[in-house]
């Protein structure tokens, strides 16, 4: 299957709906519809989640949150994740975004949070990573100041969105204002560490064409030595409403962003001064390009038809002096050449498109109505790895390379995917949700990888075909509340970063298999009296033949980390969100957004533990046994604020859970436990905001990973106290 494929298909699908409305427009005839209430998810402030349906997919029996942006105080300019995702019960963050990556790492329930890879990460309802199969890690995250809301499914979400253990995360934009031909909003933020961003955005309507787009712009000069930054991000979007029935829409999106990496440190150097920089050579640039073309066709009264189809267009560029001898060697002047030893240059160019069709409808079922969602996806992806390439001896970004890569392997993967979920209705109160998904996976390599100097080469290709199955149960308590359960089976095939060496300190198991498994959800969630909002539930996930990292020694005596299916995993647990707003409770007459004063807790405890194999009893890697976060939102007429306390417990960077980090590899050692504080105000006034607030007030000193490779070696410090003070205005 070609990529141009499925992009030709929709825009003929968009082409012949336009035609056929133009054929058919003197025979239509005009009707005054009725007015309609859309009911939207239920929520106290902040946090909620989705009803039964909502833009063609399936929530019912299903754990998912909803967070309204706009409604919370937090570090925008920066994405600060603790504060913006941090309500959401589980959720692992890697606070890497300062380091070297381009993007916090997100995880659930024991899962890699690194790159988000066990994410499925999306943007208005499509994937934005590079391939969701093979490169799936998530180099690009809108701003937040862009941000409507976020969206989150775990557990069930493998039926409708893909084969992944840790769910969906999908980020939607904002869209042109209501009944207004021009909006504009600007926000300037300054703040510690050289700090700088400006957001700009633009929106309106005219007739029947709406359009948003935004521009921003980013600069930070970084805690530590060698970690400045920037970046400028842009999106547009244009949409064209034909009438009632038909909506067609396009959208592009990019990134661009040069990144200073000021690389890893041994536990004895974070220990001194975690500030410290050993490595001032390191760049990376991830350039990132998606283009999308969207319908929405209502083809009856109970049926409705949602296409979309994006075409992604970016890469990963990285220069380094490599992690050869580990975090503990620095790089410094050669005395024998007197200049430094050549970096090493990584290349990385990634083509994807996919389309995704999805139908909704609603039918008769005895004396209730049921709802069937299907839809298929197709999809292909081009990635071509080039790496171990030497490099210059400088200092700034240049990608120049002399002689020959090392590694040059030319990857693609094809899918097809056709699902089927059905809501039963079978009282006023109980529904039953049953759903099967096939897969159809196709993934090559081809190419040269050079070992002792000789080229080994490689040519393999690999299908798969597998079956998902699952089930959700939802039993509506009241008009604000409900139960919900589901089971649903879960798959990852081996991804190309697993498949090739990175660099030199970890090894492949060539006889990696597959992940399989399946996880189970049940739960108590609702609103009482609109001042209590609660989720609270337990889950089971099983996890074969996990992929992790191993401490091996070689026939010299040397240790290095092995990335192979370390062995079984089970992770339990509990998750938990309560919020109390304590204005509505002792002052209910005091009309809603006069004053708010709320507390919230959020709550995980997770047991996750190898089931077989050598490490047999020992816990999985990132994976803390609790993560707690509290906080305090308070308005009063033009101000607001939030204060949130996070805590997480200790977990280990390897199988082994080694405690020390002091045995020379980078990747071996706890993550101690650490809890970080912050504070975010605003104050409105007229079309103006003022904004400010303090991450970290505590200045804590902690990590949260430890790679073996890049953007490393060895520990990434996260951001010590820092402060910020900015200005937004709407016209």
């Amino acid at each position: 299957m070609k990529k141009q494929l499925t992009i030709s298909f929709i825009f003929c699908l968009l082409g012949t709906a336009v035609l056929a409305q133009h054929k058919t427009k003197d025979s239509l005839r005009i009707h005054q519809l009725p007015q309609l209430q859309v009911t939207g998810f239920r929520t106290v402030n902040g946090i909620g989640h989705h009803p039964e349906t909502y833009n063609n997919i399936i929530y019912a029996g299903e754990k998912n949150e909803v967070i309204v942006i706009d409604s919370m105080n937090a570090n925008k300019a920066i994405n600060n994740t603790r504060q913006i995702l941090g309500r959401i019960p589980g959720l692992n963050i890697v606070e890497t975004e300062t380091g070297g990556f381009s993007a916090n790492g997100i995880g659930f329930r024991g899962l890699n949070p690194i790159q988000s890879i066990e994410v499925n990460v999306r943007q208005n309802g499509y994937n934005i990573s590079a391939d969701i199969y093979g490169y799936n890690e998530a180099y690009y995250v809108p701003p937040m100041e862009a941000v409507e809301e976020v969206e989150t499914i775990r557990g069930a979400a493998g039926l409708q969105f893909g084969a992944q253990f840790g769910g969906m995360v999908n980020y939607v934009l904002k869209d042109a204002p209501k009944n207004k031909s021009f909006e504009m909003t600007t926000s300037q933020t300054a703040g510690s560490y050289g700090l700088f961003n400006s957001f700009n955005s633009i929106g309106g309507n005219y007739k029947k064409w709406s359009y948003y787009g935004f521009l921003q712009y980013r600069h930070l000069q970084g805690e530590r030595a060698n970690s400045d930054q920037t970046q400028f991000s842009g999106y547009g979007k244009i949409s064209y409403k034909a009438n009632d029935n038909l909506k067609l829409g396009l959208e592009y999106t990019l990134l661009r962003n040069r990144i200073h990496m000021p690389g890893g440190l041994t536990d004895e150097q974070f220990k001194a001064d975690p500030e410290a920089s050993y490595r001032a050579r390191n760049w990376l640039a991830s350039p990132w390009n998606i283009l999308t073309a969207t319908l929405d066709y209502k083809l009856s009264k109970n049926t409705t038809l949602s296409v979309k189809s994006a075409y992604l267009w970016s890469a990963r560029n990285l220069v380094w002096r490599n992690e050869d001898g580990g975090p503990g060697v620095k790089d410094t002047i050669n005395p024998q050449t007197n200049q430094y030893d050549p970096r090493e240059v990584e290349r990385e160019n990634m083509k994807s498109d996919a389309t995704e069709i999805r139908v909704l409808t609603n039918y008769p079922f005895f004396s209730h109505t049921a709802t069937l969602a299907t839809g298929v996806r197709l999809a292909y992806a081009d990635f071509w790895r080039k790496g171990g390439g030497q490099g210059t001896t400088a200092e700034d970004f240049n990608l120049h390379v002399t002689g020959h890569y090392e590694e040059n392997i030319h990857f693609t993967t094809t899918n097809v995917a056709p699902y089927i979920e059905n809501i039963f209705r079978l009282t006023d109160h109980l529904m039953v949700t049953p759903g099967i998904r096939l897969e159809y996976l196709r993934s090559t390599a081809e190419g040269y990888e050079t070992e002792d100097d000789a080229k080994l080469p490689t040519d393999s290709a690999k299908r798969r075909y597998f079956v998902l199955l699952g089930m959700g149960l939802q039993y509506d308590v009241g008009k604000n509340s409900n139960a919900y359960a589901n089971i649903t089976q879960s798959y990852r095939p081996i991804n190309y970063s697993q498949l090739s060496p990175f660099g030199t300190t970890s090894r492949i198991d060539p006889h990696m298999k597959d992940a399989k498994g399946y996880q189970i959800d049940l739960g108590y969630r609702g609103t009482f009296k609109n001042f209590i909002n609660f989720d609270i539930g337990g889950f089971y996930l099983a996890y074969d033949h996990r992929i992790g990292t191993i401490e091996k020694t070689d026939g010299n005596g040397n240790t290095y980390t092995l990335r192979t299916n370390v062995a079984n995993s089970i992770s339990q647990g509990i998750e938990a969100y309560l919020e109390l707003n304590v204005a509505r409770w002792i002052f209910p007459a005091v009309p809603v957004g006069n004053i708010n004063l709320s507390v919230f807790n959020s709550l995980a405890l997770t047991d996750a533990h190898y089931t077989s194999g050598e490490y047999k009893g020992k816990r999985v890697e990132y994976a803390p046994r609790v993560i707690n976060r509290t906080g305090i939102s308070y308005s009063y007429k033009r101000l607001s604020g939030t204060f949130t306390w996070s805590q997480q417990s200790k977990a280990y960077g390897d199988a082994g859970n080694v405690e020390t980090g002091n045995n020379g590899d980078p990747v071996v050692g706890a993550i101690p436990a650490y809890q970080v504080m912050d504070l975010s105000l605003k104050y409105k006034f007229n079309h103006f905001a003022l904004k400010g607030g303090i991450n970290n007030i505590a200045d804590r000193h902690y990590f949260t990973f430890r790679t073996d490779e890049y953007p490393g070696p060895g520990i990434i410090p996260a951001d010590g106290r820092s402060f910020y003070a900015g200005i937004s205005a709407t016209f």
